[in-house]
């Protein structure tokens, strides 16, 4: 029933002409069908999720192998990581999700070869859905293509991309600066700070005939830049993955040179050949450019750093913050550090006193300096505190069952 009201709104799309009249209109179907493609991907029902790929997280960050069947992807796989992947001739050889780990500049990425998936797959062809789902987990989406089919006649990319759009994965592109929050009373509240010249003439009329299509009635709007209905749709919508991808154009080894060149040329794309290992070593590296992974070191006070074992984050996750990296060591070192010194190409001498918010570089080396006891006595947030820790260690004892006698 939701896939024929889709296509129904889809088809009226299609027949109504783009102009000022209509903008409003099309604003409305826009909304509408995302509401529709929403319920189709989470439907209520008191049954279970069904079988999915239940695939453990492992490693600093993780990457989904997204493709047609039979064009690498676990050739891809077995050439990179140490994990035999079946590759055969024949198509949908891999069924189910494959992982495998990449060990690259000290840190571990975790691989995952997805069964190849058919157009359709948003409405859940050929373990669509299933395969979708893993994409949104993952931090770097690598969409596996045919060098050798990719031109006029097949256009693999642009399926895939409108396939992974209407799921509500964003490729390549950061989430709208728009503020958006849902008010109990006072109506809509429209505002912007710069001109909007994609929302039409009236942009306060289409942004209220979207929140009408979703019933909401009391809120405040502000754009601080200038975005388009979808991206405004998007943030009313909340729950889109913005995540960052790859195009891999594997088995160059059957094609010219002109083409190479061109599909080289292409934006966020690399070519490869996994039978004869070529541009491998490229495709690593563009791996962890995208991924934005940054190893931060740490000493302590008096001695050498501590080279075997990195704190690794990601640009992605939580941010390159320190921050960041001391939730990474204990989650209390935030509320107790005091400052850090840090070396390396973040600061402009070495060692540099910095504070949480500082942004650190690849390879930098830090120092947390924490406050004395009798520092954070004199803190007024003190005793609650104390509190809070004497009740969550006395509620993990009551959690703890006792031993069989």
């Amino acid at each position: 029933m939701t896939l024929e009201k889709i296509k129904q709104i889809e088809e009226e799309m299609a027949r109504t002409q783009k102009n000022k009249a209509t903008e409003y209109h099309l604003g409305t179907l826009k909304a509408r069908i995302a509401r529709l493609r929403s319920q189709l991907l989470e439907p209520s029902s008191k049954g279970g999720s069904g079988d999915g790929f239940d695939v453990k997280r492992f490693g600093n960050a993780r990457v989904a192998l997204i493709g047609f069947p039979s064009v690498g992807k676990s050739t891809l796989l077995s050439t990179v990581t140490k994990t035999e992947s079946l590759a055969a001739a024949y198509e949908f050889t891999t069924l189910t999700c494959i992982p495998g780990v990449i060990y690259y500049n000290e840190c571990k990425i975790q691989l995952l070869d997805l069964p190849g998936i058919i157009e359709g797959a948003a409405e859940g062809k050929g373990r669509g859905r299933q395969v979708i789902a893993v994409a949104k987990s993952a931090d770097l989406i690598l969409i596996i293509l045919d060098a050798s089919k990719e031109g006029k006649d097949f256009k693999h990319r642009e399926i895939l991309e409108r396939e992974l759009q209407s799921v509500g994965i964003r490729l390549n592109c950061d989430p709208p600066d728009i503020y958006f929050k849902i008010k109990p009373t006072g109506g809509v509240k429209f505002n912007a700070t710069c001109k909007l010249t994609k929302l039409g003439d009236e942009p306060a009329v289409a942004v209220k005939k979207v929140l009408q299509e979703y019933k909401i009635h009391n809120c405040e709007v502000l754009f601080r830049d200038d975005y388009d209905i979808d991206q405004f749709i998007d943030v009313v919508q909340g729950n889109r993955k913005y995540v960052r991808c790859l195009y891999v154009y594997n088995k160059i080894d059957v094609i010219s040179i002109e083409k190479l060149d061109a599909l080289a040329r292409r934006p966020h794309s690399i070519v490869i050949s996994c039978k004869l290992n070529l541009n491998i070593e490229s495709f690593l590296a563009k791996i962890w450019e995208y991924l934005g992974l940054t190893r931060v070191y740490t000493k302590k006070k008096g001695q050498t750093p501590s080279f075997l074992e990195p704190i690794v984050m990601t640009s992605g996750r939580n941010g390159t913050t320190v921050q960041s990296a001391c939730e990474g060591i204990h989650k209390d070192l935030v509320q107790n550090m005091k400052w850090a010194y840090v070396w390396g190409t973040s600061v402009k001498q070495m060692p540099q006193k910095v504070g949480l918010k500082h942004t650190l570089h690849d390879q930098d080396v830090l120092q947390i300096v924490l406050k004395t006891a009798e520092e954070q006595r004199q803190e007024k947030n003190y005793s609650q505190k104390v509190q809070a820790y004497y009740d969550s260690y006395h509620e993990k004892k009551k959690k703890k069952k006792p031993l069989k006698t």
